[in-house]
């Protein structure tokens, strides 16, 4: 039994901690009420675990020396030139709304005279951004979260070390966390041999040492790939098979991929080079500088503009910009997420956009590799159903392709899930463009989708079993906590 004089004092400590813990949660900035909620209700609770879990992950928080590195770097980046007729097209048009507030994420315009293509599927996409690697005559430049020792993340692994034998400029980011098995592996190692600059995105260290640099869960999720500045790829998919051997169960992973060409290649460039440059990579802000001015008669192509969002933001942009898309819709509006724990100001949007009588039609999986996201999405089953959204269940495997399609007409597309980590944790990445064309293309993608899916109807919803119920809510109570 502790003496006394012992108690007495460990006891002060801890009241005095928990208290000082209480009053972080409940005085930190833009912060949400029910994210004040959910942790003080965890630090009461559960007081020895919950003061460990705000710690570790109860703010959005990267050390300072990194925070003021990132700042400094994006100041001193040279914005890629945008298009004043892109600019006025988007801004006398009905979307408005979602290119301003784009814009106002990183101060990168929207841009004209791009070109975009649809990749097949996620073995195509990869086979084609070899091509590209392979092709290359200056510069590839390659950002993902997750990297795997597979066939596909082999095969790319093995065209950036031929680039850089014959001469190319190959820079690479793979995320500490999602590909840490890839930067534990051999090929690691053998890119850096072959003349490939690879750096590990956001290094994770032991507990202290997270402690004091930030929160361990705040990743790159980008995915991002730029050849010659010229070719942009951008999408849901990292550099793996659809097979995911991390996590076969859940299998097939199904990606989408666009491949652009023009003006936003550059701005894709200027989301890589701050990533570069943050993690010490060499200084490549020339790549940034005005492009070739384009073509006298050229066919004006897709207005585009590049959004880029982190948690060195002090808001959650990258909500605002869905819901600003949301709000816009008129007729329809099609969304395929494999992450749904929306915060209130985005599930709001989604309930008044079908409630005003547009056609909203949401695509999650049917099996989920996060039981805990399961949950949190199932508990707003009966809101969306009951609003008048279209709710289906992809069932071949793990829809993991994030679209957002408005009446036909103008998609959001990149790394974004519909979720609280891409929202405030992580570094993501997206296109928002207007073009009718292209947008029928990923709107047809999206109908192959809803052939493998089934219907949620609300007997279904009805149906749900107490225990289901109660862990559905639990989850959501607490996806402030996620």
């Amino acid at each position: 039994m502790m003496p006394d004089h012992f108690a007495i004092p460990l006891l002060l400590f801890y009241l005095a901690l928990m208290l000082s813990m209480l009053l972080r949660a409940m005085l930190r900035p833009l912060r949400e009420p029910a994210s004040r909620i959910a942790w003080v209700i965890t630090i009461l609770v559960v007081p020895g675990i919950g003061i460990l879990a705000y710690l570790l992950l109860g703010e959005a928080r990267i050390s300072a020396r990194r925070r003021a590195r990132f700042a400094a770097i994006e100041a001193r980046l040279p914005r890629p030139d945008g298009d004043p007729e892109a600019a006025r097209l988007v801004g006398d048009g009905p979307y408005a709304a979602p290119f301003a507030r784009g814009r106002s994420v990183n101060g990168l315009p929207p841009t004209l005279y791009n070109r975009a293509r649809l990749a097949a599927d996620s073995d195509a996409a990869i086979n084609e951004m070899i091509a590209d690697v392979d092709a290359a005559t200056e510069t590839v430049h390659v950002c993902f979260y997750i990297w795997l020792a597979d066939h596909n993340g082999l095969k790319f692994k093995d065209a950036l070390i031929r680039a850089a034998r014959r001469g190319v400029q190959v820079r690479a980011l793979a995320d500490a966390l999602g590909s840490r098995s890839f930067h534990r592996s051999p090929n690691w190692q053998e890119l850096l041999d072959g003349g490939v600059q690879a750096r590990i995105a956001l290094p994770v260290g032991g507990l202290i040492w997270t402690l004091i640099r930030g929160r361990v869960d705040l990743r790159n999720h980008r995915k991002v790939v730029v050849v010659d500045n010229r070719i942009a790829w951008c999408g849901s998919q990292n550099c793996a098979d659809a097979a995911f051997e991390i996590k076969p169960r859940f299998a097939p992973w199904v990606d989408i991929m666009t491949r652009w060409t023009g003006p936003v290649a550059r701005h894709c460039q200027f989301l890589f080079a701050g990533d570069w440059m943050a993690e010490h990579g060499d200084d490549i802000t020339a790549l940034l500088a005005p492009g070739p001015a384009h073509a006298t008669g050229q066919i004006a192509g897709i207005p585009a503009q590049v959004i880029g969002t982190g948690p060195v933001l002090s808001y959650a942009a990258m909500t605002e910009c869905f819901t600003e898309l949301i709000h816009s819709a008129r007729q329809e509006l099609v969304i395929t997420t494999p992450y749904f724990v929306p915060d209130e100001q985005l599930l709001f949007a989604i309930l008044s956009a079908a409630r005003r009588g547009v056609r909203v039609v949401l695509v999650l999986p049917r099996r989920n590799d996060s039981w805990i996201v399961a949950g949190a999405s199932r508990s707003t089953y009966a809101d969306l159903l009951l609003a008048g959204v279209h709710l289906y269940e992809f069932r071949p495997g793990l829809l993991h392709a994030k679209t957002m399609v408005a009446d036909n007409v103008t998609v959001l597309i990149g790394s974004a899930n519909l979720d609280r980590r891409s929202f405030e944790l992580n570094f993501e990445n997206n296109i928002l463009f207007t073009d009718p064309a292209f947008a029928a293309e990923i709107r047809a993608r999206q109908d192959h989708w809803l052939s493998q899916s089934g219907r949620v109807t609300i007997e279904r919803v009805k149906n749900f079993g107490l225990a289901e119920r109660l862990w559905q809510n639990l989850m959501a109570m607490f996806s402030p906590l996620l």
